[in-house]
């Protein structure tokens, strides 16, 4: 299979994941564009910025139109993120490859296992009292981990905006694309030098079909269960995980 329709068929899977979940797509990205497509680490990071900025702004746009967007909460958790992910962003071309690649792999198994414990609760959990304090150290945790991996965050966001800022789901999942694309952008800031020397033959397809994987996600997100698309997801990262954390290693 050529490297141009592997860059589709990864693209529509993560706009898919992207849309349907509001997060987790763009922890797939970061493996396709490594493993399939032949990308350095480094360079992964920064092409999936670029992804996930055009995806999670096209994924906004639909759940806006919906009416779940939470636009000034949003922002603000946003502006607290943004610092963070400016200054992650300039250091993480620094680092070393396998320690991107192994810091990666934790934050993929991380995400499938919030996945699997949220896809197993039976009933909603009630919100507790809004804390500026974890909201704000929240915000910058995940401007942070977009800043030096290149990924949204929105898994980390969704369940932080429902358990600290008591947001439902839904507008949990809007909100999340609105925080995903200014910290995504934000990072791009500092890695405007690295992104002359990009593939963009297959940027560029990859991006196109995680646009259009992203409006379908929207919509399969209203007809499948929500769990079961969560546990496959899950699964999927932990063996992404697994996989890159061995990379690493030897």
């Amino acid at each position: 299979m050529s490297a141009f329709v592997l860059a589709l068929v990864a693209g529509a899977l993560v706009g898919l994941a992207l849309g349907a979940l509001g997060g987790g797509g763009s922890v797939l990205a970061v493996p396709a564009l490594i493993y399939l497509l032949g990308f350095t680490p480094a360079a992964a990071t920064t092409a999936s910025l670029l992804i996930v900025t055009a995806t999670s702004l096209t994924a906004l746009f639909g759940h806006a139109r919906s009416g779940h967007v939470r636009w000034r909460a949003g922002a603000l958790f946003a502006a607290v993120s943004i610092l963070p992910a400016v200054a992650a962003g300039a250091a993480s071309v620094r680092l070393p490859q396998p320690l991107l690649i192994a810091a990666f792999a934790a934050v993929a198994a991380l995400a499938a296992t919030r996945m699997l414990r949220s896809s197993r609760a039976t009933s909603p959990t009630e919100p507790g009292a809004v804390r500026p304090a974890k909201a704000l150290g929240t915000g910058a945790g995940l401007g942070a981990l977009t800043g030096l991996l290149g990924v949204g965050g929105g898994f980390l966001a969704v369940p932080a905006l429902v358990t600290v800022l008591a947001f439902e789901m839904q507008a949990a999942i809007g909100t999340s694309l609105l925080i995903i694309s200014v910290n995504s952008l934000a990072s791009l800031l500092t890695r405007g030098a690295t992104t002359s020397g990009l593939d963009w033959t297959l940027i560029a397809p990859f991006t196109g079909t995680a646009i259009l994987g992203a409006w379908d996600g929207k919509r399969l997100a209203g007809k499948a269960s929500g769990p079961l698309l969560q546990r496959t997801f899950a699964v999927v990262l932990l063996a992404v995980a697994a996989f890159m954390l061995v990379d690493a290693l030897t």
